[in-house]
């Protein structure tokens, strides 16, 4: 009896060959996959610290890492709130018509420069409040007239640009309340008062997240709504309060911003829907829902805006800055989706 050695070794090559594949998907899929992705943010955020800083010592300097705590303190909160509707798998676009309406109110119901108003800290009482108002209004909208979150958001946030515009009379007004004022120029141990603002923010939202129903309903609703509806779950209530709960974290946002930039113009909100949405997804936070949360979303905003002051430092061009953003965003939405379980892409 012969033995051809030849097909004998190109059985063993083809043997060899399709376990490869094999190997690769015991690597990158299934729980190893979910791992990874769980820790790749924060392995990137310290990856970019240590290039940053072989590139340009002065981004450890004392200074520096306190400008990106400040820098942080907006897009920080923003996020926290756009992380609970992420979380339910829906979007929200009218970030930057609650800021917006959130810094008007502030800036013209406190001392300024263009009426007689004075009303002190009852002017940050009323911003949150106009901007929790308008984030039930949305999650009202849409969940009883069964309109898309995209549009109904997208709405919003025209809405509340509009009304922000209109009350300002087209014009920047200047903010001039010496209290209010100082969330952004007083310090506390060191740190802008900003700071201290939206890590109470986030201490919040991990509250709400982990140790309250909503937070578990959330998650339950994202990780798959017709099971959750099966469980009980009420999801109109729920969808409601979550985008209620994320116009209140907006509108502290709109507060602070008034704060730093001492004023309210038509533009105060510009790029700030790209910034949070950035860092959410950048953090690790599924797109799909149910997957990730405010802990995600706090490395995220750490990255864009290390990133941002790293670049800033190295002088790269604010033409290849936005460059740099685009592919982030289209490399983190593609690490965080899982796609043995996805099987249609819209």
């Amino acid at each position: 009896m012969t033995v051809n050695a030849e097909n004998i070794k190109s059985t063993q090559n083809s043997e060899r060959a399709d376990a490869m594949p094999k190997i690769g998907n015991r690597l990158f899929s299934g729980a190893n996959a979910k791992r990874l992705r769980a820790y790749a943010p924060v392995l990137v955020l310290i990856a970019l610290c240590i290039l940053i800083t072989i590139a340009n010592p002065n981004f450890i300097e004392l200074r520096n890492l306190v400008r990106i705590a400040n820098s942080a303190s907006v897009p920080l909160t923003l996020a926290m709130g756009l992380t609970f509707i992420i979380l339910l798998g829906s979007i929200d676009l009218s970030v930057e018509g609650s800021l917006s309406v959130a810094a008007m109110v502030t800036v013209l119901l406190a001392a300024n420069d263009a009426n007689a108003n004075s009303y002190g800290w009852f002017a940050v009482i009323a911003a949150v409040a106009a901007s929790t108002a308008m984030g039930f209004a949305t999650g009202i909208i849409q969940t009883f007239l069964r309109i898309p979150s995209f549009m109904a958001t997208l709405g919003v946030w025209f809405i509340g640009l509009g009304i922000s515009v209109y009350m300002l009379g087209g014009s920047a007004v200047r903010l001039m309340d010496p209290s209010i004022r100082d969330l952004a120029l007083g310090r506390l141990l060191g740190l802008p008062v900003a700071v201290w603002v939206a890590l109470a923010a986030f201490l919040l939202a991990c509250t709400v997240q982990y140790y309250t129903r909503l937070g578990r309903h959330i998650m339950a609703i994202g990780g798959g709504e017709d099971v959750a509806e099966l469980s009980g779950i009420n999801l109109r209530r729920v969808r409601i309060t979550a985008f209620g709960l994320a116009g209140f974290f907006f509108g502290v946002a709109g507060v602070l911003a008034a704060a730093q930039l001492g004023r309210s113009d038509a533009v105060i909100a510009d790029g700030r829907l790209f910034a949070a949405v950035t860092a959410v997804v950048v953090g690790g936070t599924a797109l799909t829902g149910g997957e990730g949360g405010v802990v995600n979303t706090l490395v995220g905003v750490l990255i864009v805006t290390v990133l941002s002051n790293g670049m800033i430092l190295l002088g790269v061009s604010p033409y290849v800055q936005q460059t740099v953003q685009g592919l982030m965003i289209i490399a983190a939405v593609a690490l965080s989706l899982d796609r043995l379980r996805l099987q249609i892409v819209k």
